[in-house]
């Protein structure tokens, strides 16, 4: 908590929060995951131009009852909320029928986004009460989960006894979540909450010059900083259909910064030496395809232009899966 402070996070431990109107937070019982009055704060802070109506509705829409849709569909729909903008249909002063779209998340300007850490934060569910180890909100929505271990205890086990366990059943937690973090203090990793214990991976770097070093200190640096977790969020984050299965998909710590150096060495050179902005090595099975995704992304939505991505492959079934991997990008 004292390393999210320094990250200008607010921080807050929930234990004996109490229920009611007033509740500083917005949370009316313990079965709410969304600070609302927080969230509209910030509708409001972005959208100022909108009615109060129009916020309103737009809450509605994040809030609203996702349970007869799978966890991933319901998670799969949220981000693209927060990604696009939520639209909402009304009529202006002309009796015109036009769209405005509700910014959810400031991009642009990650310090203008509330971030609040909240420890032991009650949370209940059908059957069942819950009480997370550290919950990281942005703009009153529920987007962290930090589950922790004694240094004594294998962190495969806040996957297998911790995580599996919210999921069954504090499920709409889950609605909202970005990625979930898993220590014991010694060994730490990351990975999106359906993702197999297999693609939780190490976060070693939070600049590509540091020296690798697994600590949760790093983690966190790497991952939660304001300007970090806002880029991350926006264009790191993917949903991939398999054999029926929808999976999130959050890049590793070498195609976040890889693809930043390559979007950073194409902004740094409008007259490319040669053509050339450099070399983006990967070995064998350490996701090249989904770097290419990432870095296509972010390139449309944050670098001004019409671009077309030319990809050459030395063999047929990359094709092929390159190909399924683009197709399937959009949230």
């Amino acid at each position: 908590m004292e390393i999210f402070k320094r990250l200008g996070y607010q921080a807050v431990n929930l234990f004996n929060e109490e229920f009611r109107t007033e509740n500083p937070l917005g949370r009316e019982t313990s079965s709410d995951v969304i600070l609302k009055k927080i969230l509209k704060q910030k509708l409001t802070e972005f959208n100022h131009s909108v009615s109060g109506k129009i916020i309103d509705v737009a809450i509605e829409e994040i809030v609203k009852d996702r349970s007869s849709l799978s966890l991933a569909k319901a998670n799969q729909e949220i981000y693209g909320l927060l990604k696009d903008g939520i639209r909402i249909k009304t009529i202006n002063d002309k009796g015109e029928d036009v769209t405005e779209i509700i910014q959810v998340i400031d991009w642009n300007n990650p310090e203008n986004n509330h971030f609040l850490l909240a420890s032991q934060m009650w949370i209940t569910g059908d059957l069942h009460n819950r009480r997370p180890d550290l919950i990281g909100f942005v703009n009153g929505l529920p987007l962290i989960l930090f589950e922790l271990k004694k240094f004594t205890v294998n962190v495969k086990h806040a996957y297998d006894d911790n995580l599996s366990d919210y999921i069954d059943t504090i499920p709409h937690l889950f609605w909202y979540n970005a990625f979930v973090i898993l220590s014991n203090g010694l060994e730490s990793r990351i990975g999106t909450f359906n993702a197999p214990w297999e693609h939780f991976n190490e976060w070693k770097r939070i600049n590509e010059r540091d020296e690798g070093k697994v600590s949760l200190d790093t983690i966190i640096k790497g991952t939660c900083e304001k300007s970090r977790f806002v880029d991350i969020l926006e264009n790191f984050i993917l949903f991939s259909e398999a054999q029926g299965k929808l999976t999130k998909i959050i890049a590793k710590n070498h195609q976040y910064l890889g693809v930043n150096r390559a979007i950073k060495s194409y902004l740094q050179t409008q007259e490319p030496k040669d053509g050339k902005i450099g070399v983006f090595w990967h070995t064998t099975g350490s996701g090249k395809s989904f770097s290419m995704i990432f870095f296509s992304n972010k390139s449309f939505r944050k670098i001004p232009g019409n671009y077309t991505f030319l990809i050459v492959t030395d063999r047929i079934d990359l094709d092929d899966q390159i190909y399924k991997n683009f197709k399937k990008k959009e949230p």
